[in-house]
C-alpha cells in the first residue's frame, strides 16, 4: 500500500488508480473544491503526505497549481496525455495501470530553494522551444523525466523546481535522440 494519499479529480480516476495499486485517494470533484474536501486533503498532507495526480489537461493543471500553492511539499505525478486518452476524452480514468505505476515511480517534489541548473537558452539549444516539433519534444522529455508536459516557460520552471539534474536531463535527451548507427 502506498504511504501517501493520491489526490485525483473524480470517482472514475479512483477506480483506475485502484486497478494499478492498493492506495487511498481523495477526489477533488473537479475545480470546485469544497471546504470539507480541502480539510481532508490538508489532514492527509500533514499526516501521510499527498501526491497530486490530476488529468493531463487544462483543468487538471489548474487544480494541480491551486493544490501545489496550498500544499507546496506535495508529490507531483504526471501521466502523459498520450497514455490518458480515449476517443473524445482525456483523463486519469483512461490510463492503463502500467501508465499510472510509471507516473508514480517518477514522483517529484518542488524545492523551496530550487537550484537554477537550467536556463532559458537550454530549451532552444535542445529543440525544446523555437522548433517545429518543440512541443512534442517537451512532452516526450517530460514523460522521461517524470515532470509532465508544459509550455516552454512552465517546462523550464519544472526542470529547476523539481530537482532535475543535468545528468538526468542529458540521459533523457540521449534516449530522446539516440545516436545514429555508426556514430
Amino acid at each position: 500500500m502506498l504511504k501517501e494519499v493520491l489526490i485525483v479529480e473524480g470517482k472514475m480516476d479512483t477506480v483506475a488508480v485502484r486497478r494499478a495499486l492498493d492506495c487511498e485517494t481523495i477526489e477533488t470533484g473537479g475545480f470546485a473544491l469544497r471546504p470539507g474536501t480541502l480539510r481532508q486533503i490538508e489532514a492527509a498532507y500533514k499526516k501521510r503526505g499527498i501526491i497530486i495526480l490530476t488529468d493531463p489537461d487544462g483543468s487538471g493543471e489548474r487544480i494541480r497549481k491551486f493544490l501545489t500553492e496550498r500544499f507546496p511539499q506535495a508529490g507531483q505525478a504526471f501521466v502523459p496525455k498520450k497514455d490518458a486518452m480515449a476517443p473524445g476524452d482525456v483523463g486519469i480514468e483512461q490510463a492503463k495501470p502500467e501508465a499510472i505505476l510509471a507516473a508514480l515511480a517518477k514522483v517529484r517534489h518542488e524545492q523551496f530553494s530550487p537550484a537554477v541548473v537550467f536556463a532559458a537558452a537550454d530549451l532552444p539549444a535542445h529543440g525544446l522551444s523555437g522548433a517545429p516539433d518543440a512541443a512534442e519534444r517537451r512532452a516526450r522529455l517530460g514523460e522521461l523525466l517524470g515532470i509532465g508536459y508544459g509550455t516552454a516557460k512552465k517546462f523550464l520552471r519544472r526542470l529547476n523546481t523539481y530537482g532535475v539534474t543535468r545528468a538526468e536531463f542529458d540521459a533523457a535527451l540521449a534516449r530522446l535522440d539516440p545516436p545514429a548507427h555508426g556514430e
